[in-house]
């Protein structure tokens, strides 16, 4: 069976420079920084052959060997960072992002800050203030529910306006925390107005993430980009889950 799941950490990586067509660009360099010791936030790359085996079936992320190998390489994540997939009080974050061989800068679709049911950020991951962390949940909320489950923006930046204009306020900044978590209850509302269902499982979350970042490589902007460019389809994209961590790793 083919690999699909390449992981990497501070001084050990299964990637390579080399790897760069089956890593994408972004992949391959995070495996050779890794490897030469630089400390790179820990996660791992889903390789661009597994987009291909996704676009010839029809369907995203089903492979039961897919998420197996994925679940093992975000306990290894958990085990580096010191914190917990969906955890209450510690939670990881990851981000998922897209990574072909050549750049298609904002071509294709990114989630940040996933991994976090109530908006805590972990004693470990020095944020700061309560309302900075509750307005970084709900720009996930926004963003994931915008790029996995197709609610457009104009819903949840009409909510914020709305609540602006309530308290009497212009900045997002002026905003305080029983403000923030307000804006969080409206923008879930709004999801389960839009879609019925607003997943709370992080895990779920991230496959839904996962499939979505793989599938934007088919989204109009990417090929119509492709096409200006000579990039083939057949290269494809790979996707890389990162910890989002603070301190030691920048």
């Amino acid at each position: 069976m083919a690999k699909w799941v390449y992981g990497f950490r501070e001084r050990h990586c299964e990637g390579r420079a080399e790897m760069r067509n089956l890593l994408g660009g972004k992949g391959a360099n995070l495996a050779e920084m890794s490897r030469l010791g630089l400390p790179v936030p820990p996660g791992f790359t889903i390789t661009t052959e597994t987009l291909h085996l996704l676009l010839r079936q029809q369907r995203i992320l089903s492979v039961r060997a897919e998420k197996k190998k994925s679940t093992k390489a975000v306990a290894a994540i958990e085990r580096t960072v010191g914190a917990g997939f969906g955890d209450a009080n510690n939670p990881l974050l990851v981000s998922v992002r897209s990574g072909a061989r050549a750049s298609m800068p904002g071509m294709m679709d990114t989630v940040l800050n996933l991994g976090s049911t109530t908006g805590r950020c972990g004693a470990r991951q020095v944020v700061g203030r309560r309302a900075l962390r509750l307005d970084s949940y709900r720009r996930f909320i926004q963003m994931y529910s915008n790029v996995v489950l197709d609610v457009g923006h104009h819903y949840f930046e009409e909510a914020l306006e709305l609540r602006k204009e309530d308290l009497g306020v212009h900045m997002d900044t002026e905003l305080k925390s029983d403000d923030w978590r307000m804006v969080v209850a409206e923008y879930k509302k709004i999801v389960e107005k839009r879609t019925g269902n607003l997943s709370l499982e992080p895990r779920e979350q991230l496959w839904g993430a996962i499939g979505a970042v793989f599938g934007s490589w088919m989204n109009q902007r990417a090929i119509t980009y492709r096409r200006l460019h000579a990039i083939p389809e057949s290269w494809g994209t790979a996707v890389t889950v990162q910890a989002m961590v603070f301190g030691k790793h920048g």
